[in-house]
């Protein structure tokens, strides 16, 4: 018995290094190792042994059972790497595959080329924090305790003295605290309002604020300059206007709107920003001298000039991060 015992084990293991692909591993599993299997037989005649051979029997087949299991749980986990390996083979004959780069935002390429027609025109560029205090975001320009603008439900306080800017007109009144007029710089960045959401509004978006400051500036100098932006941005085609408005912080004050043509024909007027001359209360505010120096500021809406310039008729398409839509740009 104990050699047909070890005649089973011999022709196990021949029979396992014969065996290649998981199908014929899994028929050399059931002939030997399933319940029904030689190996399992094998064990089932230790009970009909003489009582004086079934410890040495005994020993002999849990041996046997064990070195075919092992070398079974081997083969399989060798074949399970080699296939492993086998799927992450690269067949060099094929053509290369093409490396997926990003691209700037559609936002991020406006900002981009407004700074560029801004530097041609003798701008230098500001930036200032998001995050601002009263100081800077309404009583240095003019606004006051009363004014409307200031009404918590229209900010996004942080405490009683600090909020998220609402406008970057913030940085114009830093660039005056520390520096001397003659002044010509743009400053472009995020604002925070909550305004409800909807085709041409959101809570947070991107302006362009420019600002000069020097001796005998006049309205006809920000006229011009905004003359020259806009055809420089959008074509000598575009059609645009001044019309009469109020802000605290310049007077006098102007909306500036393009006219807007949607993909039906239809055109409209759209506001895209304000302007106007800055206001001499400003000036104490900074400390320039109003009596011999005068300037002007606007701000535009960034996602608006975007909007314009490429038919997109919903703001909300610039933050959902859908690439059919950005991979257009």
């Amino acid at each position: 018995m104990l050699t047909e015992f070890e005649k089973i084990g011999k022709k196990a293991i021949d029979a396992l290094k014969n065996t290649s692909g998981a199908e014929e591993l899994e028929q050399f599993r059931i002939k030997f190792l399933a319940k029904k299997g030689q190996i399992t037989q094998m064990l089932s005649q230790l009970g009909k042994m003489p009582p004086e051979q079934r410890k040495q029997a005994g020993q002999l087949a849990n041996k046997i059972k064990s070195q075919i299991t092992d070398a079974f749980e081997y083969a399989k986990k060798s074949l399970a790497s080699t296939t492993k390996k086998t799927d992450k083979l690269i067949d060099v004959t094929l053509p290369g595959q093409r490396i997926e780069a990003g691209r700037p935002h559609v936002i991020t390429q406006t900002i981009n080329e407004l700074l560029e027609i801004f530097a041609r025109m003798g701008f230098g560029i500001a930036y200032g924090p998001e995050v601002e205090d009263e100081q800077h975001n309404f009583i240095s320009l003019n606004i006051p305790t009363e004014h409307p603008a200031r009404d918590p439900a229209d900010n996004f306080y942080i405490d009683e003295n600090t909020l998220l800017r609402t406008q970057t007109s913030t940085i114009q009144i830093r660039v005056m605290e520390n520096t001397a007029p003659p002044i010509r710089v743009v400053a472009p960045g995020r604002v925070y309002r909550p305004d409800t959401v909807d085709a041409t509004h959101m809570y947070m978006f991107y302006q362009i604020e420019a600002l000069v400051v020097d001796e005998n500036i006049s309205m006809i100098d920000m006229k011009s300059t905004i003359d020259q932006f806009i055809h420089a941005f959008f074509g000598p085609e575009i059609k645009w206007q001044l019309r009469p408005s109020f802000f605290p912080f310049t007077e006098p004050s102007a909306e500036v709107d393009l006219l807007w043509t949607d993909k039906d024909g239809k055109s409209e007027w759209m506001e895209v920003g304000g302007c106007g001359m800055v206001d001499p209360n400003v000036f104490d505010a900074v400390g320039i001298d109003k009596e011999k120096y005068t300037g002007w500021a606007f701000g535009f809406g960034i996602e608006r000039l975007a909007m314009r310039k490429y038919g997109i008729t919903d703001i909300r398409l610039l933050f959902e991060n859908d690439l059919r839509f950005l991979n257009q740009f």
